[in-house]
């Protein structure tokens, strides 16, 4: 297995959104985010990334086959679902590059990947002149009947690359959780960093 990184754009981010759905809906099906996606919902939400002229997609790859990805659009282009979550923070929205998704196939985890998907965006978001870079990450409770036993958190690499949870700075999502029959809101984390 080889492992590359590369930064898609025009026709070849283009070609390759309905794989990015894909994955998406594999990866985010793990724990936490326990979501039962449909392609239809990934389309409609993977169009920013074609209509965003700064948005950014970067691929890893196994030769040819796409088997993760990482998205970034300025926070701009996220201000319906972003906006009221930062009104108490002062940081204007256009100071801020979004870092929406890594997402990576199992067999592929642990060879730095994780690492070059945070490089590239971040490197994106100073080409754009960001002066922050943020995410956000699923609460779920400790108690949470579909946690697994030995669930790992992420927070560990995100504060070893500079990130720190924003207090008090949560978005609200709706989406089906694997096993339910409809939507129900879930609490996301906000956290950033200055580049």
């Amino acid at each position: 297995m080889t492992l590359e990184a590369r930064v898609l754009s025009g026709p070849a981010l283009e070609a390759r959104l309905d794989e990015v759905a894909a994955l998406r809906m594999t990866v985010f099906r793990e724990w936490p985010y326990l979501y039962e996606g449909s392609m239809d919902y990934e389309r409609a939400y993977l169009a920013t990334y074609r209509t965003s002229p700064d948005a950014i997609l970067v691929g890893a790859f196994d030769g040819e086959r796409l088997v993760g990805a990482a998205t970034g659009t300025p926070m701009e282009d996220h201000a319906e679902d972003f906006a009221a979550a930062f009104a108490s923070t002062g940081i204007p929205l256009r100071e801020i590059f979004y870092c929406a998704e890594s997402v990576l196939l199992p067999a592929w985890r642990g060879r730095g990947m994780g690492h070059r998907f945070f490089d590239l965006r971040e490197d994106h978001a100073r080409r754009l002149g960001r002066r922050y870079s943020a995410f956000c990450s699923v609460i779920r409770s400790e108690d949470h009947p579909l946690r697994p036993a030995r669930a790992r958190s992420n927070e560990p690499f995100w504060r070893g690359r500079g990130y720190r949870p924003m207090p008090g700075i949560i978005a609200s999502f709706s989406w089906t959780d694997v096993g339910e029959d409809r939507e129900t809101k879930k609490p996301l984390q906000f956290w950033i960093r200055e580049l």
